[in-house]
């Protein structure tokens, strides 16, 4: 079993999680059951199912998890491009979290890139 907080990778996900709660926290209010949670799952789903993974018995249900990770990812890049275009967030926050996004992305596929061919 592996401790999940030891993983920067983690850490950074969470760190952006916490990030993502803070600026959906001035979205509208008639988006507080539809895009602000809808994002802030998926921004959440990264971390847990990264922490999940850790807690599996084998390389490859750790991977699986990863898998999961990596398809939130790609579902909060659209979320953010979305909020960007409906002027919830500015452009530099959406440049901001696309950065922090690709480089947790490019760390967790490199993770399961390794896990896999071992």
């Amino acid at each position: 079993m592996r401790d999940f907080k030891k993983y920067t990778v983690w850490q950074e996900s969470h760190t952006f999680t916490l990030d993502v709660y803070q600026v959906t926290k001035v979205f509208p209010k008639d988006e507080l059951f539809g895009l602000t949670s809808q994002l802030r799952r998926a921004s959440a789903s990264i971390p847990t199912n990264f922490a999940e993974g850790c807690g599996s018995n084998s390389e490859k249900e750790f991977a699986r998890y990863l898998n999961i990770a990596l398809a939130s990812c790609c579902e909060v890049e659209y979320l953010l491009l979305l909020t960007r275009d409906l002027k919830y967030i500015t452009v530099e926050q959406y440049q901001f979290f696309e950065e922090q996004l690709f480089k947790i992305r490019k760390q967790i596929y490199n993770l399961k890139t390794k896990l896999i061919t071992k």
